[in-house]
């Protein structure tokens, strides 16, 4: 097994799970087998009780694990699956050792972080190491490493000293290290002091860089190169200018251009690692499928615009699956893609006493999008302006896609306006709601004490009803009979609502394997009005994108028929997908 870590300094969000993913993805071109892991030295378990306005989105995996939005990016990039425990916390490694502890595992020692916490560390990294994570059923060849936060963060540093351990219990050919640092341009200038100072730092904890990735703002000057290369004891050839592209899926391509894949080779000795023709040939068709993805992203000519309305607009991370998966759609439908940002609070009645201005210029964007998006949510905030939306698009036949949170604001606005139940509602925003006004409803098997990890979490089937085949988004996924994606959620439609509304038009065409839990629904009569219980961002791929965002924009490109005809392909010399 070969180890890849990617470290950090200067600053927190610097891009290392792109630079962790995009190099996976360059060793997977070679024909390898690539997975990843990410440390988190949160003391959380995991990030399922976070505000995504703290950290940013929490990412959902196959089997229920509620983990850092990173994995998102190696499961988008590397097209593997990954599990729970290819997220490390601090929380999950303290709470191992604790019990190891209690049940008597280290037979009287004083349990101390150096060994037993970083032993710990060492052993859970070579274990989630080996597992299978893609569709050959085989063990990995390579590991991505990505540790989270700054290298010199307290929090940090029981992971810093497991992996100076770790790179002499694998031996040197098969762990590397690349480093992410900062070049801030002052007066135009190009300042060399913050990497230089990080990277002291990093050596004195007893990690030496193989690489070092320079951040900046453009492309770094040879001597600021050459500067870096001198200062920090590395070659010039290893100094990698990660400098900012019109893209994140150009990043692959610029590692590339710099020959970190070469490097990486020989620093490996990635020729040890056996390979059958077929792998090589995957590999290849894998570079070449990725720069096509990337040329229709550059020669995309027409705009599609999608309000995205929702509640952590503040920040934009909170949402970052929802805008990968609308960016793989718009690269498939070759349009750019122009997102905007709506706070869901700006388009209720109040806003216009309480900011007049916010209030017309939230709905000048909804009113002017090609296509509107109402994604995941907790809490009442923002509901009403959310059903609002849901309301103009429905009305003016403007393509829709709700997800989760906005699958239940569709049903409650159609339930208010066409049901004429006016004071219509989920009860997780009125508690005391009558029975008759119950439109959305706490699912009976979920926990109502315990948040963390108690909702209804992963993989799960979806099952599409009989006379539904002129579904468009049945189509969209091949008129396939079932389709698995994933959940997370605690409430959910109310059955008894179910026969009346689709007597009017809002059809549930997709259900759980009772056939009462209701999972997709889709308005008869509109260009594209769909709604799931569950998240498919989080099963979209860079080459493979969801099929619910493609749909909306497809829709809102007006070419949704020639994308479920299979007209809209990405080509290269050998394969169409």
């Amino acid at each position: 097994m070969k180890y890849v870590v990617v470290s950090g300094g200067v600053i927190s969000g610097i891009g290392k799970g792109v630079l962790a993913s995009s190099t996976g993805m360059l060793l997977k071109t070679l024909g390898l087998k690539v997975t990843s892991i990410k440390i988190d030295p949160y003391m959380n378990i995991d990030a399922g009780t976070m505000s995504p306005l703290e950290h940013g989105e929490c990412f959902v995996l196959n089997d229920g694990g509620e983990t850092d939005l990173d994995l998102g990016n190696y499961e988008r990039y590397l097209n593997v699956t990954l599990t729970r425990d290819h997220n490390i916390t601090t929380g999950k490694i303290y709470s191992h050792v604790i019990a190891r502890e209690r049940k008597g595992d280290y037979l009287g020692k004083t349990v101390q972080i150096v060994p037993h916490l970083t032993n710990a560390i060492q052993d859970w990294i070579e274990r989630v190491a080996k597992v299978p994570v893609d569709d050959t059923g085989l063990e990995p060849d390579v590991c991505i490493i990505e540790l989270g936060g700054t290298v010199g963060d307290i929090e940090s540093a029981p992971f810093v000293e497991a992996l100076r351990q770790f790179q002499f219990r694998v031996g040197r050919e098969n762990f590397c290290l690349i480093h992410v640092s900062l070049v801030p341009l002052i007066h135009g200038e190009e300042k060399t002091k913050p990497t230089q100072a990080a990277i002291k730092d990093l050596r004195s904890l007893g990690l030496v860089p193989d690489m070092i990735a320079c951040r900046c703002a453009r492309v770094l000057e040879k001597s600021t190169i050459e500067k870096i290369a001198m200062f920090c004891h590395v070659g010039p050839e290893q100094v990698v200018n990660v400098h900012d592209v019109n893209s994140t899926y150009h990043v692959p391509l610029l590692l590339l251009e710099q020959k970190m894949i070469d490097y990486l080779h020989d620093r490996l000795n990635l020729t040890s690692i056996e390979l059958s023709e077929e792998d090589v040939e995957k590999g290849g068709h894998l570079l070449k499928k990725w720069k096509a993805t990337t040329g229709n992203f550059d020669s995309s000519m027409d705009t599609v615009k999608i309000a995205l309305v929702g509640k952590y607009t503040n920040l934009k991370d909170s949402y970052l699956s929802v805008i990968k998966a609308l960016e793989h759609s718009s690269m498939m439908c070759r349009r750019k893609l122009e997102i905007k940002w709506v706070e869901a609070t700006d388009l209720e009645p109040e806003m216009q006493e309480a900011d007049k201005e916010k209030f017309h210029f939230a709905w000048k964007e909804v009113t002017t999008a090609d296509g509107i998006l109402v994604p995941g949510g907790f809490g009442t905030r923002g509901t009403e302006g959310m059903i609002l939306a849901a309301r103009w698009a429905r009305e003016n036949k403007i393509p829709y896609l709700g997800v989760c949170l906005g699958l239940q604001i569709a049903t409650i606005e159609f339930t208010r306006d066409i049901l004429d139940i006016k004071d219509g509602n989920s009860t997780e925003f009125v508690t005391d709601l009558p029975d008759e006004q119950q439109v959305v409803v706490y699912m009976p098997e979920v926990d109502k004490e315990n948040m963390g990890g108690t909702m209804r979490l992963g993989l799960r089937p979806t099952y599409f009803q009989e006379g539904t085949e002129w579904s468009r988004i049945r189509k969209l996924y091949g008129n396939a009979d079932s389709v698995e994606e994933r959940h997370r959620h605690r409430y959910e439609i109310n059955p008894e609502f179910v026969d009346r509304l689709e007597s009017h038009g809002l059809v549930f065409v997709g259900k759980d394997e009772s056939n009462k839990r209701c999972e997709i629904l889709e308005l008869q009569n509109h260009p594209y009005y769909v709604a799931t219980q569950y998240h498919p961002e989080y099963t979209s791929k860079v080459l493979d994108p969801s099929k619910p965002f493609l749909g909306l924009v497809a829709a809102s490109a007006n070419i949704l028929d020639d994308v479920i005809a299979g007209k809209y392909r990405i080509q290269d010399e050998h394969t169409d997908f």
